[in-house]
């Protein structure tokens, strides 16, 4: 059976778009209009009347998923639902929140038209509710940038760019053993979007400069502070160090960067800046602005709403927080 996500992809818009020139609910203009009945013709699509009928109503309610998987740092979440909530009644929308972490729950708010529009959180890089997302008429934002989402919005920090900018400014201090000591390990194997682009970032850069890098799990709280002495036992060279690990940073700050570990260390710090704050001996800290991450999100929702066309893909460039040249950011990746 043809979905609408496939009518989509044959006519170059969003699924929204498809949804919105079928129920008359936003004005399109008519060369787009022109495209998406085009290809429901030759694909032969046909929608359930009643479908039609629930893509038609307004709740002004949009649906945010923000499971509280194991190894998330809750902190940052909530900072990012309180970025989408601020925004969202700013424009008169309301939001129920959906704490379920698979397919089923984003499908029965939709489907029993409860929200006008899904926001997705703690997205995976091959993420099984893309499929889901894909089938349905109601609009979707992804918070994250997984691979195989083409049919759906994507608003993330840029963790690749991070990533570079992070092992440059390590070179840049003279170090040449660097480590990236990131998520727990159950976030890494779930492959984390995020995780999986800082990664990336970070390793690719640091081979293009020269550095021995490396890359190591964390598990937050208290434990993290055995495992970061385990991790630079193991790696006596090491000397730069990128820490992306919120819940474990405040356990270990007192011992970075001191010579408590047999040499002093550079740490620069990917986190939130009232985080980074608590953390006088870092080197350096980039923010993530996490508020503003949910805030974009919905601002890009809102847009679908109205029948906007989307860039596939908006990205908060990294920047600095902590340095002179705190202004200066990065091109997104």
């Amino acid at each position: 059976m043809v979905t609408i996500a496939e009518v989509a992809r044959a006519a170059g818009v969003s699924i929204s778009t498809v949804s919105y020139v079928m129920s008359g609910k936003r004005t399109i203009s008519q060369e787009t209009r022109d495209r998406v009945e085009q290809a429901i013709a030759d694909l032969k699509y046909s929608p359930h009347a009643s479908a039609r009928s629930l893509a038609s109503r307004s709740t002004n309610v949009i649906g945010l998923q923000a499971p509280l998987r194991s190894g998330v740092d809750v902190h940052v979440v909530m900072e990012i639902v309180a970025g989408v909530v601020r925004e969202a009644r700013a424009n008169q929308y309301d939001i129920l929140l959906l704490t379920s972490d698979d397919a089923a729950g984003l499908s029965r708010a939709a489907r029993a038209s409860m929200v006008d529009a899904l926001l997705v959180m703690d997205v995976e890089s091959d993420d099984p509710r893309i499929a889901t997302l894909e089938d349905l008429s109601t609009p979707s934002v992804l918070i994250g940038l997984p691979a195989g989402a083409d049919g759906i919005a994507c608003v993330d920090f840029d963790f690749e760019a991070a990533g570079r900018l992070a092992a440059t400014r390590l070179a840049e201090l003279g170090h040449t053993h660097v480590a990236l000591i990131g998520a727990p390990l159950e976030v890494i194997a779930r492959r984390t979007s995020y995780v999986d682009r800082l990664n990336r970032g970070f390793l690719t850069a640091a081979e293009e400069l020269g550095l021995d890098a490396s890359v190591h799990a964390c598990p937050s709280a208290q434990e993290s502070v055995a495992t970061v002495e385990e991790i630079l036992a193991e790696r006596a060279e090491v000397t730069g160090i990128l820490f992306h690990n919120e819940g474990a940073l405040p356990h270990v700050a007192g011992r970075l960067g001191t010579g408590s570990y047999g040499r002093d260390l550079d740490v620069i710090a990917l986190c939130p800046a009232d985080v980074a704050r608590t953390v006088p001996s870092l080197a350096d800290s980039i923010d993530v602005p996490a508020e503003e991450l949910g805030a974009s999100a919905t601002r890009a929702i809102l847009q679908l709403l109205e029948g906007l066309e989307l860039p596939p893909v908006q990205l908060l460039a990294p920047r600095w927080e902590s340095t002179a040249d705190a202004a200066a950011s990065v091109p997104a990746s």
